[in-house]
């Protein structure tokens, strides 16, 4: 008999039946936008798809996608999501988080599951401040903000995202916004296709307790003028028309005008797949991220390289030990962890 293709998925296929309840013109209902319509698009059976998230705004997501999901501990979800991983490395596992799940309590577990290599998907909302709780300060918080818990000002210095993966070992490390639909759907396929821990910030508007935090790059007058967009193999140019460009002078970036003999030509080649991971170390540390500096903001993917699997070496293990066990109840009574003493007082280990 004729064989039928299933029909391919769509954005209603992964919109689940809850009511989604976030504050009104939050940044995360772009976000979950963007994701359902890039499942479809990846090729996956939609049952072998799994969100697994901690605790915070971000953390509702598996609610509202029509998937496996689960809401785990907060800070956790990076260690659940890797056992699921183990034990089912057939499902595509991704994490969802926030700023202050991912990179305070759940630091531990965040850095772990990158210098491991685990075959994950990790997205990071980053909003600055704690969005579920009221508004706090959080790791990623400006130095000087003044929040509920810092009425005088943070004098924490903040965490970047990027450096902490970058830093960690990271295979795939990526930035982008909310609101930047198109590149954010791009950057997402680019991290579904990693083989490898693949970490993606998004800067998200928190519009009650935080809102604009990234004000000077999303309005549409910033866009361009603040976003340098990352592309592999191209000269990192940027500005409305193009007219200002990134290069090395020492081991400094410098931002230079374009024009007067000065041409794309003289900027840096943007490499993310450079071993040395200290170029996208520098690249993530030129702006903290608002677009007010003397830098722009780089958007796009600054790190991605092969390596080796968590997973993949630990079930690789597990059936290489599998194969060399013991066959009979003989051998393994008389296995490496028995000793025999001969006649004449000499210990031989494992002999029968």
């Amino acid at each position: 008999m004729p064989t039928t293709e299933a029909p391919a998925l769509t954005r209603k296929d992964f919109q689940s039946d809850q009511e989604v309840r976030w504050c009104p013109g939050c940044g995360d209902y772009a976000i979950l936008a963007a994701v359902q319509q890039v499942f479809p698009e990846l090729g996956i059976p939609r049952e072998n798809f799994v969100i697994v998230s901690g605790i915070g705004c971000s953390s509702r997501f598996p609610y509202y996608m029509n998937t496996y999901g689960f809401h785990s501990i907060h800070g956790r979800a990076p260690a659940v999501a890797t056992g699921l991983k183990m034990t089912r490395p057939d499902l595509d596992v991704w994490v969802v988080t926030g700023d202050g799940d991912a990179l305070s309590i759940g630091g531990n577990h965040l850095i772990h599951t990158l210098r491991r290599n685990v075959n994950i998907k990790i997205l990071l909302f980053n909003n600055r401040v704690y969005g579920l709780t009221k508004g706090q300060y959080s790791p990623t918080s400006e130095l000087g903000k003044r929040t509920k818990s810092t009425p005088h000002g943070s004098v924490d210095f903040p965490f970047n995202p990027l450096n902490v993966a970058i830093g960690a070992g990271a295979t795939f490390v990526a930035r982008s916004v909310d609101v930047f639909i198109p590149h954010l759907k791009s950057v997402l396929k680019r991290a579904a296709a990693h083989k490898g821990s693949a970490l993606v910030e998004v800067m998200q508007n928190c519009n009650i307790y935080n809102d604009k935090a990234f004000g000077a790059l999303t309005d549409k007058a910033g866009r361009q003028q603040n976003g340098l967009y990352l592309e592999h193999g191209q000269p990192l140019v940027f500005g409305d028309d193009k007219d200002k460009g990134l290069r090395f002078t020492g081991t400094d970036f410098e931002v230079v005008k374009l024009g007067n003999g000065m041409t794309a030509d003289d900027c840096l080649v943007w490499d993310e797949k450079h071993a040395n991971p200290s170029l996208a170390f520098q690249m993530a540390s030129i702006s903290t991220g608002d677009g007010l500096g003397d830098y722009p903001v780089p958007l796009g993917v600054l790190r991605a390289v092969d390596a080796p699997t968590y997973d993949a070496g630990v079930i690789d293990q597990i059936e290489q030990v599998s194969t060399a066990r013991p066959q009979t109840l003989d051998q393994l009574i008389h296995g490496t962890d028995t000793w025999t003493v001969d006649a004449g007082g000499k210990v031989h280990r494992g002999a029968n």
